[in-house]
Parts: structure tokens; C-alpha cells; sequence
């Protein structure tokens, strides 16, 4: 019997490495986030393929990938990212380049995948995972009325008291821009008026002005978590932040309300890496053709408020509400993709703030530094 069981054992054990070593590494931030991706589409998409799919954490960047790479070891197969790293891993070599719409499903409809997602993508070597907003939020039961603007944001007079906004420069001034403009589909407008002369100087002008006022002010917040607390204590009566942070909120009772205007989307894409343990053997395509597909990008909206690339995605949401795990909570008025929420919204440049973040960030901590 003590030799059976050893042997079991044994078996078991090289099983548990046979199956890692053939397993398609995804590489994402931890966390809810990477919870929401694991259960919402890398376990049904290891079911189905039979491909079994481990979730590993990192910290963002490139330099592990390219550390794996010198060194002849590459051991990761997809990796969650940014705009600029798709569009840097693309140009060294790292990433591997997608023919889009044979290697990405189409939506169930027959919609070619490039037709499908939201917005087109930074690089050849990027596909939409999710989409988040930052946008602004009150307690409704310390707001006198209903804001419903950019443009009631900055109404002091109409709605007194504190604000709290984000700690650096980017999203504020986008915001601040709209106060002034409509942003419509995209937020073009916002961005050819801050990159006009003078632009970003009347912007910052326009956030000094609400901080400097006695019947506004502000405080900055630097994590997540904080401005819905601050909402829910009473210390300010707006805030800016990001969506999945105040549908925590108000899933945990606080009595939030999101304002959608002018919102400002912002996003992550997979990439796969070129050489990857899965690369030659097409696995880690199949993966990430499924975990990207119509029903699989609905899926991490099970789990989390973050909007899914794909348009066809809502659809599938909408006939199956409640859509949200607890089974009561009806997920597309959540969604910062979901046609009611998306009348005015601006896409986050990469490309304004990598060409100009480090001379705003000047004039921003220079404008703080006076008040």
C-alpha cells in the first residue's frame, strides 16, 4: 500500500508539472482585476479548449518580458498593458503582430472583430481587454439637485463645497476642457483645444480657480479607494475617480450617483509575446481568440464594473440581466461603454501625454504649490 500511495503521489506530481509546463500564461495586475479575468473568461475558456490557462501578477512595464528574453527563458505567453507598451513591444520585436480579423472572432451577428470593438486599436500587436472611466460621482444625500454636467462640476455657486479630483494633471484638465465644450463622441475637440496656445494654461487656470474658491476648494486623492470614501464621509461633495471604485460603493450601500458626461474612457489591451512557451503551437492564440471573443469579454463584467471591448458584448449582457454575480444587480447601466452612458465621452490620449506630460506636470505642481 506505501509503495501504491508513493507511486500515486509521484504521478501526481509530475501530472502537476506536465500541466503547468503546457498551461497558457497570462500575465495581468492582481487583485480583483485579474480575479474578474480569471473567472469571468480564462476558466471558461480552459474548459472549453481543454488548455489549462495560470494567471500570473506583475507590476506593469516591459523590462521582465525583455529580461526573459535576453536570457533565452521565456516563460509568458500573454500580458495585460498599456497603449504605449503595445505600441514599444510591437516596434522591438516582442509582441507578435495580429492579421485582426482572422485571428480575433467575429461578433455572433457575423460583424468582422475589427467592426466590433469599440474604438480601432494603438498597435498591430494590441486587442482590447476592457475599458474603464474616470469620471465624477456625488452623495445624493449631501447635493442640493442633480448634477448632470462637466459643466455643473465646477458650478460652485449652484453646488457649494470641496471637490476632490486626482492628484496629477491627466484627466483633470480633459475635464476641465469640458466644462466649456461639449466633448461628443471621442472628445476630438478637447484635445485640439488643449494642445491650442494657451490651452493647458486655461485649463489648470479654470482647476486653480475651483480650488481658490471659498465656496468650492479641493483635495486630492492619489488612491483608488479614497474618493468614494470621501463622498460617503461627507468631506467633499464631488469627486472624480474611476467607475469600478464607486459601483463597489454603491454595491456596499453607499448613496453614490455617477454622472457619465464627458466621462473619460481609458483602457487595457492583451498582447502576445513573440516566441512565447504556446507561440509556434498556436495555443496561446486559441486562448486569447477566446478569452477576447464576444461572450468572453462579457464575462468579466460578472465580476467587475469595467466595460468589455466589444459592442456585441453588451447585447449578451442586456439578455442576461441581472447580469452581475449576486444575481440582482443589472450590469449594463454600469458600464461605461453602454449607449446611455456614452452620449458624451472623450478617449484618454496617450500620444498628449507622452509628448507633453512632463512640461503640464510642471505648471500643474506649480499651480498646487500656490494655493
Amino acid at each position: 500500500m506505501k509503495k501504491i500511495s508513493k507511486l500515486l503521489l509521484a504521478l501526481s506530481f509530475v501530472l502537476s508539472i506536465t500541466t503547468s509546463a503546457f498551461a497558457v500564461t497570462v500575465v495581468s495586475w492582481g487583485g480583483a482585476y485579474t480575479e474578474s479575468q480569471k473567472l469571468g473568461y480564462g476558466d471558461p475558456t480552459a474548459a472549453k479548449l481543454g488548455i489549462p490557462v495560470n494567471w500570473v501578477d506583475y507590476t506593469g512595464g516591459l523590462s521582465e518580458i525583455k529580461a526573459q528574453k535576453e536570457a533565452g527563458k521565456i516563460t509568458w505567453d500573454i500580458i495585460d498593458v498599456y497603449a504605449k507598451d503595445t505600441i514599444i513591444g510591437c516596434d522591438e520585436g516582442i509582441f507578435v503582430e495580429f492579421d485582426f480579423d482572422k485571428d480575433f472572432a467575429p461578433a455572433p451577428d457575423g460583424t468582422p472583430a475589427s467592426k466590433d470593438f469599440f474604438t480601432g486599436m494603438p498597435s498591430k500587436c494590441a486587442v482590447g481587454n476592457i475599458l474603464y472611466s474616470w469620471n465624477f460621482a456625488y452623495n445624493k444625500n449631501n447635493v442640493k439637485g442633480t448634477p448632470k454636467s462637466a459643466k455643473d462640476f465646477f458650478n460652485t455657486k449652484k453646488f457649494p463645497g470641496k471637490r476632490a479630483i486626482y492628484k496629477g494633471a491627466m484627466s483633470n484638465l480633459e475635464l476641465a476642457m469640458a466644462a466649456g465644450t461639449k466633448a461628443g463622441k471621442g472628445g476630438d475637440k478637447i484635445y485640439s483645444q488643449l494642445e491650442a496656445d494657451g490651452g493647458v494654461d486655461k485649463a489648470i487656470a479654470k482647476i486653480k480657480a475651483l480650488c481658490a474658491d471659498p465656496k468650492g476648494g479641493c483635495v486630492f486623492w492619489n488612491a483608488g479607494a479614497q474618493p468614494p470614501e470621501l463622498l460617503a464621509n461627507g468631506e467633499v461633495v464631488m469627486a472624480t475617480g474611476w467607475n469600478g471604485r464607486f459601483f463597489n460603493a454603491q454595491m456596499e450601500g453607499t448613496p453614490i450617483v455617477q454622472v457619465w458626461d464627458s466621462q473619460i474612457l481609458d483602457y487595457e489591451y492583451f498582447a502576445m509575446v513573440k516566441g512565447g512557451p504556446n507561440d509556434a503551437n498556436g495555443k496561446a492564440m486559441k486562448v486569447l481568440r477566446e478569452m477576447t471573443s464576444t461572450e468572453g469579454l462579457a464575462g468579466s463584467a460578472k465580476y467587475i464594473a469595467y466595460a468589455p471591448w466589444r459592442k456585441s458584448s453588451i447585447a449578451i449582457m442586456e439578455a442576461g440581466e441581472p447580469w452581475f454575480k449576486d444575481g440582482k444587480t443589472n450590469m449594463v447601466p454600469h458600464m461605461p461603454t453602454a449607449p446611455a452612458n456614452t452620449k458624451s465621452y472623450i478617449l484618454m490620449n496617450p500620444e498628449f501625454w507622452a509628448d507633453n506630460q512632463d512640461e503640464i506636470g510642471e505648471k500643474w505642481e506649480a499651480m498646487k504649490a500656490g494655493l
